[in-house]
């Protein structure tokens, strides 16, 4: 179908129809024609544009520049056009880079007299860059990066080898630099091993995790350095935050060095008192992880050693994934870890402040109301190319956008963009979306909106509205830093320090929010606080206590160094480091196997004493449990055997074992069950002398009173939740959940001190682990939750 358009010239002629045949002619793509042909300044500039070029078809190389001009060309300088055109289809400038020159030359030049020479020299006209110069620099930047070629082979950056050819020749062929480089590469590394098709991201995860057990191995023997001892020193002091913070390079050579000027800086002092002003900013779409953790220790952990203060600061501008649930489990889990907020506000309380500044930055030409979908965008950014809505005029952005306010546009008909740059090579640049369309309630702010900002809008505004000192991060937002300080610096606002830090990764488990989301919702586990989940209420229903959490935190320590995966075995070192400590000791049999003790009167309970600590002095009766032994006792089943070994110290028929707190008993018969596979009883005789000294050492309970059942608890034995190490990394995730990360043992007995143990309480069951009360357990029926093993597979410096 043919599409035409009639425009109307700049100076107010009506222009020959455009037709889609003739943008096609120019060697556009479908849609970009399409689009353009739909707005009508675009369609006017295109005519225009074609009509000063005097052409109806060209090179399609040659088309993609006469649409950027007719996009992207100032205003100011129109008078300039038509010569800029000329350059073009001579062929002078034949490069997207030469054209991003031209403009920004033309743009400061404006209507004043333009000096070709200088003009040229600019945008490197005449300026000839053979393919032998190419080849020669491709070689020798090829050899300057021979050691990383060699070791990441097929996984190197081609994209930053290209660009370190251009800083030599950036009127280069852009294409042939690229083609020479993958075929200089090809020559030095041959064929593409195996190796080289696995995606770079796993090589990358998988090598550190080794890194990181070397440095532990190391670490344990070294003297703690001072960040060790404090890690926050490596953070400046607010008074200091007139520095620059970054460089945002533009496409078209200009740079902004983003930094607080004096009286900025000063205000922002006065308002603070000169104090550390931190936030700890989650969104409250899900339960928090041990990855946020990090975070709180790095957010509250600096504004406590300062003195200063720290924000619990909900990122709530998505009101169709927040829930009050969130909420309120977020504000109980940050007390639970020990952290007290200075105030606790929400990115919604700022909505009507962030209005207005973007209804600012469309004044200032740095915003416009877009109508490009969510793929028409990927595209044109990909492709670096402008929207056809752009340059719409302010007046027109500033109505639409008041029409997105009220609500008289359909949800995704339109978006509020940052005008940035979009030829940006970090396409965190490209024109980021600061407002969207959506018709839901807010549950903080109710129904007075249906437009709302977009995290890359509101973060940084917030951040400088609550003069926040330092803004802390994980390392995957440092490609954000321009676009933070840009729109920073474009309302002139004050700027917080940003520091970004590595993300917590750590082995047999899932940290993205998404995945969490998906193995509570389809129920692959058992809620949000699932102990085999690392959520912190997960953990936390596991029986790991926040000061474990924090000493592991401090232990990985806070820096910038690449996303290694940690261990979980260094995390369970930590909750076996405490639990030791605070842990009382007790006894629980799993699976009871039955002893009669033959030469123990009927009817006969003596009470014995158990320690609660390993060093319980005599004197002090708190630190002993009580213990009966009768005539009837059970021990674990695996604490038997038919057959004696050298290497066996538990019992076997004819050998004897030691009753912790007890006797010595000797097994004298074994009774079977229906089948000689099934043994149901064990007769055996106690030493009451104990004069014989046997080396195995078993845990028991027995009948507190002749006949009378021992206490019966039900036992949770949680395992990794994951068979692979990084289970993030597989296509079929959910495949390599563990079948059996979870076993309920329901008949296991217990000592009958254990009869009071409340939620909150947490013992070792000698020889099986740590155990904690579970949320379930009532009086008439004990849960326990297994915290860790006793096993401790990290290092030797841990108890066993």
């Amino acid at each position: 179908m043919s599409v035409t358009t009639m425009v109307t010239g700049l100076e107010g002629e009506k222009a020959p129809a455009l037709q889609l045949e003739t943008l096609l002619a120019l060697g556009l793509d479908q849609r970009t024609a399409e689009n353009a042909l739909v707005n009508s300044k675009v369609t006017a500039n295109l005519a225009a544009v074609i009509a000063e070029a005097g052409i109806s078809g060209c090179d399609k190389s040659v088309g993609n520049l006469l649409y950027a001009v007719a996009t992207k060309h100032p205003n100011s300088a129109l008078v300039h056009r038509p010569a800029l055109i000329n350059y073009i289809v001579s062929t002078k400038i034949k490069s997207p880079a030469q054209l991003d020159a031209a403009l920004s030359f033309l743009s400061n030049v404006g209507p004043e007299y333009l000096d070709i020479g200088k003009f040229e020299e600019a945008c490197g006209v005449g300026v000839v860059v053979s393919i032998e110069d190419i080849h020669s620099t491709v070689a020798e930047i090829l050899k300057e990066n021979m050691e990383a070629i060699l070791e990441q082979r097929y996984h190197i950056n081609v994209g930053s080898l290209c660009g370190q050819v251009r800083k030599k020749h950036p009127w280069g062929d852009a294409k042939a630099t690229k083609d020479e480089i993958e075929k200089r590469l090809a020559e030095i590394l041959g064929p593409k091993t195996e190796a080289d098709n696995v995606k770079p991201v796993k090589k990358k995860k998988e090598k550190p995790a080794k890194v990181e057990e070397k440095k532990v191995a190391v670490a344990t023997a070294a003297p703690p350095s001072e960040e060790e001892l404090n890690p926050y020193t490596i953070f400046p002091q607010p008074a200091e935050n007139n520095k620059v913070h970054t460089e945002i390079f533009f496409s078209d050579g200009n740079i902004w060095r983003a930094h607080n000027t004096k009286e900025i800086l000063e205000k922002h002092l006065i308002e603070t008192g000169g104090k550390v002003m931190t936030r700890f900013p989650p969104e409250p779409n899900g339960y928090l992880h041990i990855g946020h953790a990090k975070a709180m220790f790095i957010d509250f952990g600096l504004a406590k050693e300062r003195d200063g203060h720290c924000y619990l600061r909900f990122d709530d501008t998505n009101p169709e994934a927040e829930k009050k649930e969130y909420i309120d489990h977020i504000q109980e889990i940050v007390q639970w870890m020990g952290w007290e907020p200075y105030k606790v506000t929400f990115t919604s309380d700022y909505f009507q402040a962030l209005y207005e500044h973007a209804v600012e930055l469309i004044r200032k030409g740095l915003a416009y109301v877009d109508h490009q979908t969510g793929e028409q965008i990927k595209e044109y950014r990909e492709k670096k190319m402008d929207s056809p809505w752009r340059n719409r005029p302010t007046e027109e952005s500033l109505q639409l956008f008041e029409d997105m306010r009220r609500g008289l546009i359909a949800e995704g008909a339109a978006t509020l963009r940052m005008k940035q740059d979009m030829q940006n090579d970090n396409k965190n640049m490209s024109d980021l979306i600061a407002y969207r369309i959506k018709f839901t309630p807010h549950p903080h702010a109710g129904d007075k909106w249906c437009i709302y900002p977009s995290y890359d809008y509101a973060h940084c505004m917030v951040d400088s509205f609550e003069n926040i000192t330092h803004s802390l991060c994980t390392l995957e937002f440092d490609i954000r830093r321009p676009s933070y300080y840009w729109l920073l610096v474009a309302l002139g606002l004050y700027q917080p320090h940003v520091w970004e830090y590595s993300r917590l990764n750590i082995s047999n488990t899932v940290m993205s929010k998404r995945k969490l989301n998906r193995l509570v919702t389809e129920k692959w586990v058992d809620g949000w606080d699932d102990p085999r989940l690392l959520t912190l209420a997960g953990l936390r229903r596991r029986g790991v206590s926040a000061t474990a959490i924090n000493s592991f935190i401090r232990g990985i320590g806070i820096t910038r160094s690449d996303n290694s995966l940690i261990r979980v075995d260094r995390l369970e070192y930590h909750i076996r480091e405490e639990l030791n400590k605070t842990a009382s000791r007790t006894m629980v049999v799993l699976h009871p196997l039955k002893v009669v003790i033959t030469n123990l009167e009927d009817g006969k309970v003596i009470d014995l004493d158990g320690k609660k600590w390993p060093d319980a002095p005599a004197d002090d009766a708190s630190s002993y449990y009580k213990v009966p032994f009768s005539r009837t006792v059970y021990i674990e089943k695996t604490d038997f055997r038919l057959k004696d070994s050298k290497d066996y110290y538990g019992l076997a028929p004819g050998k004897s074992a030691l009753l912790r707190y007890a006797f010595p008993i000797k097994c004298t018969e074994v009774i079977y069950g229906d089948n000689s596979d099934e043994i149901v009883e064990i007769r055996a005789e106690y030493d009451p002398s104990k004069t014989s000294k046997p080396k195995g050492v078993l845990h028991w309970v027995a009948e507190p009173a002749p006949g009378v059942e021992p206490l019966k608890v039900e036992i949770r034995l949680f395992e990794k939740l994951f068979l692979s190490e990084n289970p993030a990394e597989l296509e079929d995730w959910l495949g390599d959940l563990n079948p059996n990360s979870k076993e309920i043992v329901k008949g296991a007995y217990a000592v009958p001190s254990l009869a009071t143990a409340v939620l909150g309480d947490k013992f070792q069951f000698e020889r099986l682990g740590y155990f904690a009360v579970d949320t379930e357990s009532t009086l008439e029926k004990l849960v326990f939750n297994r915290t860790v093993t006793l096993r401790d597979s990290y290092g030797k410096a841990g108890p066993k």
